[in-house]
């Protein structure tokens, strides 16, 4: 039986920007972190929302509200009205789903599925989105200089400077590029 490779999740602390994250380097070779059902199951799970089982049809709404959340993130970090149809997706998808907030005995905040569904779970998303596109959270939704990601992520640093959505993977990478650039332009010189 062959063992099936599937990329590792990149989690943050934001529930919104880590979902959007599950599809990375959009334009550059795209890289689809969760391309099966139970894939995503196990990114639910991962992200204390799990649920019973996703089918085919639950995984490709799923990516229709990772698509819409980006585009109205991609929106906002670069101050365009919010785009209607990502919108309406995320409004449908946090008003179709059962869900509440719970305070644990630690003092933080953590969701209760209705249900061990997909659906539950996708209203907990949109409702996190939503919460972060309207502003109420600290911080700034930027985009990934990078330009083959352009991820959204949440710029909570001083000044509201950062350029990199994980400066493990973008960041790092685009060092090295300047790095190895500067090496061979002063090999250049030395010739």
């Amino acid at each position: 039986m062959a063992v099936v490779y599937f990329p590792e999740f990149r989690l943050g602390k934001v529930l919104t920007t880590s979902f959007t994250g599950t599809l990375s380097e959009r334009y550059g070779e795209a890289l689809e972190r969760i391309p099966v059902p139970s894939r995503f199951a196990d990114w639910l799970a991962v992200n204390g929302l799990a649920v019973d089982s996703c089918s085919q049809s639950q995984l490709d709404h799923a990516r229709e509200l990772r698509e819409a959340i980006h585009a109205a993130a991609t929106a906002v970090a670069i101050h365009d009205p919010l785009p209607s149809p990502a919108v309406d997706v995320i409004n449908d998808c946090s008003t179709h789903g059962l869900a509440s907030a719970v305070l644990t005995a630690e003092g933080s905040r953590e969701w209760r599925l209705g249900s061990a569904s997909v659906e539950d779970a996708l209203s907990v998303i949109a409702a996190d989105a939503i919460s972060l596109l309207a502003g109420e959270r600290e911080g700034k939704i930027s985009l990934c200089a990078s330009p083959t990601c352009r991820a959204a992520f949440v710029d909570t640093s001083r000044g509201h400077t950062r350029r990199w959505c994980d400066m493990n993977t973008c960041g790092n990478r685009e060092k090295k590029a300047r790095f190895l650039a500067n090496k061979r332009a002063k090999s250049g010189l030395a010739d």
